[in-house]
């Protein structure tokens, strides 16, 4: 267990001073993931009009063929009174009729409404695809910023990720995961905190005696009671126990 806990207070120095690498680089980082956001989402957009733009237009021209064929049955019925030769056959024939005329105004109509709504995603289509110009040019600006900072701290950044790498391989899963936990929920990310004559080392409440006694033994996990930080013995902390111990 000692050997656990000298490599999470390890992880949380290394996860530090990553941090602090990160902070050097300001706001863009965060700049460059909400202009990324956009992007997505406005590629997202755009292909739903296009989507809607083509379902909408496709629609229009197949009510038109329905039309024409409707009014080519008018046209067929107005024949076919011509040559009726009761009154019950024309009036058979003009409800048909009727019916044919009362569809094409029906898909006239929904016609006329689907143009409009293809007319208006083709609209919005071209605006989206300005907002996207824009959008490409100006991420790819606080990229090229973003890079020109990390040359300044690649190199020390990748090493520390090294580290890291190293120091999760004697970590079980559960624990790193209640770490990033903790790290998470923590302002400054501190989850690792050393024992500091007898209190917490984050939150500086006192620990009880007991438990001071038991972490100084390094036999388990313990967490402060108050801000629920995990607890390291202050000699960890302060790297005077070795692996040998």
């Amino acid at each position: 267990m000692k050997d656990t806990l000298r490599r999470l207070y390890e992880l949380q120095k290394i996860d530090t001073n990553l941090d602090e690498l990160e902070e050097m680089k300001g706001d863009l980082p965060a700049q460059v993931k909400e202009f990324e956001d956009q992007y997505a989402e406005r590629k997202k957009q755009l292909a739903d009009l296009e989507c809607v733009m083509k379902k909408s237009f496709a629609e229009r021209d197949l009510a038109d063929s329905d039309i024409i064929s409707l009014r080519e049955k008018v046209e067929r019925y107005k024949s076919q009174q011509l040559e009726v030769r009761n009154n019950k056959e024309y009036d058979a024939l003009t409800r048909e009729m009727d019916s044919a005329v009362a569809g094409i105004a029906k898909l006239e109509k929904e016609m006329q409404a689907l143009e409009n709504k293809g007319t208006t995603a083709r609209t919005d289509i071209e605006s989206v695809k300005l907002q996207i110009t824009e959008l490409e040019k100006t991420l790819e600006e606080k990229r090229v910023a973003l890079a020109e900072v990390s040359k300044e701290t690649d190199a020390e950044e990748n090493e520390y990720r090294r580290a890291r790498t190293r120091a999760m391989e004697g970590i079980k899963r559960p624990l790193l995961e209640t770490y990033q936990r903790i790290r998470d929920s923590k302002r400054g990310g501190k989850a690792i905190v050393g024992l500091v004559r007898g209190a917490c080392g984050g939150c500086f409440n006192l620990v009880p005696p007991q438990k001071v006694l038991e972490l100084r033994q390094s036999k388990r996990i313990y967490m402060c009671e108050h801000c629920g930080r995990i607890l390291v013995p202050g000699q960890i902390a302060e790297g005077k126990e070795t692996a040998a111990q």
